[in-house]
């Protein structure tokens, strides 16, 4: 039995997989394996759609093995098995046929599909010819209720590893209509898009979640019922709670669009004037320039920039970062903050 599926490394993201679907899916079944929420199941409907094939999808957790090799009749004196109609249409044209949660099916049922999986059969009857056979999951180490696969399994498939990419994720994001503060908030954090999934049964940050709590905003505003209590609601019930706090606080303090972090240093004005707001724009813009994003810009603009804060403010900053902030040129801004620190 294949037990450590973590032993894998995460090697495409969703863009490189469906392309892969497209290119030999029609020879090759794969399955696809990553966290939960990351957009499996969209990438294939999507790669499907595109190739203009009807994708027809099977749970595997709401299947038992007769719903894959049929239920007998008798025909003379012989006994046939007759397909479901999902896995085999009567008009024999291609489609695309999706095996979502495949690694928690039941033994049995895993079983059921090898000959599907290997040779496009289901019996003595075959998939109209180029039909596409995909497949999809989460992995053992994301306790999402999944089972070791089979070796026999394993092999009759290409697994790819799916990894998670902000920038695609934006991309699509901004084409699917997902709120403004949302993608702006992605943009800032890129690491709140998906976290790990949790030890405890506790609402955590993914694509799929975020996608969710976008349209749950926008039902609420629809509804005349978006207030700072109903979007503290819906986000802690969405997504990770370190998250909700932040993402929830930006929003309430109506900062608008966050802005590249490189703009607040050349115009210190944008800053918020609200605590939250200010203190978690001032932490990103420390790790930007920890990250060395900020090397090249000019002494005189990284000076005006922390003359601009607060004394407390300033300590935040360059606390453990002396010498990097030495580097940009901050030698004038740094000395000043000591003499004022120093005299009080």
């Amino acid at each position: 039995m294949l037990g450590n599926q973590s032993a894998f490394n995460e090697v495409v993201t969703l863009r490189q997989a469906k392309k892969l679907i497209q290119c030999m899916a029609h020879e090759q079944s794969f399955l696809l394996l990553s966290a939960p929420g990351i957009g499996k199941s969209e990438v294939v409907y999507e790669a499907a759609r595109e190739a203009g094939l009807v994708c027809r999808s099977l749970l595997g957790t709401q299947i038992a093995p007769e719903d894959v090799s049929g239920i007998p009749r008798i025909v003379g004196e012989r006994s046939v098995f007759c397909p479901p109609r999902i896995l085999l249409p009567e008009r024999p044209e291609p489609f695309c046929l999706f095996l979502d949660e495949l690694p928690a099916c039941a033994p049995d049922v895993q079983k059921a599909f090898y000959s599907l999986l290997l040779e496009r059969r289901l019996g003595e009857h075959a998939l109209p010819p180029g039909t596409w056979v995909v497949a999809a999951g989460n992995r053992l180490q994301d306790r999402a209720l999944v089972r070791a696969m089979s070796s026999a399994l394993v092999n009759r498939v290409t697994i790819l590893q799916i990894r998670h990419d902000v920038d695609e994720w934006l991309g699509w994001a901004q084409r699917a209509g997902i709120r403004q503060e949302i993608r702006s908030f992605i943009t800032t954090v890129p690491d709140a898009l998906m976290r790990p999934v949790p030890a405890d049964p506790v609402p955590f940050s993914t694509p799929r979640a975020w996608s969710l709590l976008s349209r749950a905003l926008d039902l609420a505003h629809k509804g005349g019922i978006l207030t700072n209590e109903t979007r503290r609601a819906l986000a802690f019930g969405r997504v990770s709670p370190e998250d909700a706090a932040v993402f929830c606080a930006l929003a309430e303090e109506s900062i608008g669009p966050v802005q590249p972090l490189e703009r607040y240093i050349r115009e210190p004005d944008l800053l918020p004037k609200g605590e939250s707001a200010r203190w978690f724009l001032l932490d990103c813009i420390r790790q930007f320039v920890r990250d060395g994003r900020a090397d090249a810009m000019p002494p005189r603009v990284i000076n005006r920039f922390l003359r601009s804060l607060s004394e407390e403010h300033q300590l935040i900053l360059i606390t453990d970062m002396i010498e990097k902030w030495g580097e940009l040129g901050a030698d004038k801004a740094m000395y000043e903050l000591l003499f004022k620190v120093a005299a009080a």
